[in-house]
């Protein structure tokens, strides 16, 4: 197997160590510290069971065991693909106690991109529940493990039916190994896939432990904060902004909400006294528009952290008047960049801006066109580097070459305004890449999927501005022989193994492409022309 690595230069990680940003924690002693501390006390609530820290604790351990007995040995790699339940965090600290590296997947995901991962991470196990959401993962399994032959175990949350049950573990201390080291990789997230499908993102335990520590001490939480899980778990934001390792981390109480829905999520903030949680922007609005008629009791959430995609000022600015709660704005990214409004920052602070970096050794560069540096208050393209930011992703030479820099800095694909506080306003993005309600999807990706459709010659896939999801996808097609129908085109995109979001909202039939007078033109420019184009008809179309 290819080892999985995240390396600082020698004298940059000394800085960080003696600064105290790595203070050699590691998921698993975090967690044995506050069973200790708080044994009886109430870790996670969630799909009708609630358990204590000592118990989340045994729990872990009886998973990395039962990893263990499998055959499974320290350093391989285990995609989990688990929606919000109690067993997400018993199976991750426990794949941490075997020193087993996790890689997170998404529900939504299908076999296109869980046969990526498990490729990618040479993957050795895959974690599912049986069914959520009216989808049956055991099939997937199937799919997956027939076409990936390093995946020698499906460990199943629910009926197992041939694979593996998960509450068939059980304890045996004598396998489980010594603790990791805190600068060992401890899990892999997936990159937005920008270009092409996910990278896969090494986190180490110094350093995500750092994220997220200071993000539970800048977001306020205290060992009497209750945050709910309302977005997918397996992504970074709800994980450490301050997310759920953040409030275990202070000994807090986490709720895990099968879903973000109003219904679902006020009668659990209700019931269990929610203090905090994290919504995308249309979760919000959405959130905004159900307070209105609710009868749910929301007064006791103190604070709404929104980010995955920028807030318009005009809905920011409704959240403390209509949730009576504090809006605090996150603007971050799985390789490590975290931005926060802090919550005694003025109004007009907190809704204008995405806020500012949460540590005092993140590097920020805002470059213009030519690699110099932007004046306050001019776009830019956004550059970092810093004691939570990666200096690579596994097994990906070409994108490291297009995404780092040769001192280090990450490239994030963000154009970004830096006020003269020091907060930064995000514009957009740089690339061929949609942000659909926080979720990104590659351009390059989806067009790849339409020119295997039968009747499609060519496709290009734009980002257009949508007051509700933020961005919505459009493909422009030139159909080959007979135009197919839109539905036809859709449900085609269906079949082909992809998350429901990466299905074009919009398809439009063109007769050609325009090209430059030499023939040629640039994906990229390409997408640029359609989506002016695009959005200057609908103008003409509205009478603007």
């Amino acid at each position: 197997m290819i080892p999985v690595t995240q390396i600082w230069p020698q004298d940059v990680a000394r800085r960080y160590r003696e600064k105290g940003y790595w203070n050699g924690e590691t998921f698993t002693s975090f967690l044995n510290r506050r069973a200790a501390m708080h044994p009886d006390r109430i870790a996670v609530v969630g799909d009708g069971v609630g358990w204590s820290y000592a118990e989340l604790q045994t729990r872990a351990e009886t998973v990395a065991a039962g990893f263990l007995a499998l055959g499974l040995a320290p350093g391989e790699r285990v995609v989990v693909q688990l929606p919000n339940i109690a067993e997400f965090l018993s199976v991750v600290f426990g794949l941490f106690r075997a020193r087993l590296i996790p890689v997170f997947a998404l529900p939504a995901q299908r076999l296109t991109e869980i046969r990526h991962f498990a490729q990618t991470a040479e993957a050795s196990a895959y974690v599912v529940k049986d069914r959520w959401d009216e989808f049956d993962y055991r099939h997937l399994a199937r799919a997956v493990k027939a076409e990936v032959p390093t995946l020698r175990h499906v460990v199943v949350v629910g009926e197992a039916e041939e694979f593996v049950p998960l509450d068939g573990f059980t304890p045996d201390a004598g396998l489980l190994p010594a603790d990791a080291a805190p600068c060992d990789v401890a899990f892999m997230q997936i990159s937005g896939g920008t270009t092409g499908l996910s990278k896969l993102i090494p986190r180490t335990h110094d350093d995500y432990i750092y994220s997220f520590r200071e993000s539970a001490r800048i977001c306020g939480l205290s060992e009497k904060s209750v945050l709910m899980v309302a977005l997918p778990a397996a992504h970074n934001f709800p994980m450490s902004s301050p997310g759920f390792f953040g409030a275990l981390y202070v000994g807090a109480r986490v709720v895990m909400s099968s879903s973000p829905s109003p219904d679902r999520a006020f009668a659990l903030i209700e019931r269990e006294r929610v203090t905090t949680t994290g919504l995308v922007p249309p979760l919000a609005l959405l959130w905004l528009q159900a307070a209105d008629t609710t009868s749910a009791d929301l007064s006791s959430l103190e604070v709404l952290h929104v980010g995955g995609a920028k807030l318009m000022p005009e809905v920011a600015r409704r959240v403390r008047p209509v949730l009576g709660c504090t809006l605090q704005q996150v603007f971050g990214m799985a390789e490590g960049l975290v931005n926060y409004t802090r919550l005694d920052d003025p109004e007009e602070v907190i809704v204008s801006t995405q806020g500012r970096p949460i540590s005092p050794d993140d590097e920020v560069l805002v470059l213009d066109d030519r690699g110099v540096p932007a004046p306050d208050g001019t776009p830019g393209h956004l550059l970092t580097r810093g004691p939570y930011t990666i200096r690579g992703y596994h097994n990906a030479p070409a994108a490291n070459q297009r995404a780092f820099t040769p001192d280090g800095f990450y490239r994030t694909g963000d154009i970004v305004v830096r006020r003269a506080d020091g907060n930064l306003v995000v514009q957009g993005r740089a690339g061929d890449h949609i942000n659909r309600a926080g979720e990104k999807i590659s351009a390059e990706e989806i067009e790849d999927h339409l020119l295997a459709h039968d009747n499609v010659f060519d496709a290009a896939v734009v980002s257009i501005p949508d007051d509700y999801l933020g961005e919505r996808s459009c493909a422009f097609i030139i159909p080959k022989g007979e135009k197919p129908r839109s539905a036809a085109i859709k449900a085609f995109m269906r079949t082909r193994g992809l998350a429901d979001f990466k299905v074009p909202d919009q398809i439009v039939f063109v007769e050609r492409f325009e090209t430059t007078a030499v023939g040629k033109i640039s994906r990229k420019e390409l997408r640029a022309r359609l989506r002016a184009q695009f959005l200057e008809t609908q103008r003409e179309k509205q009478g603007v």
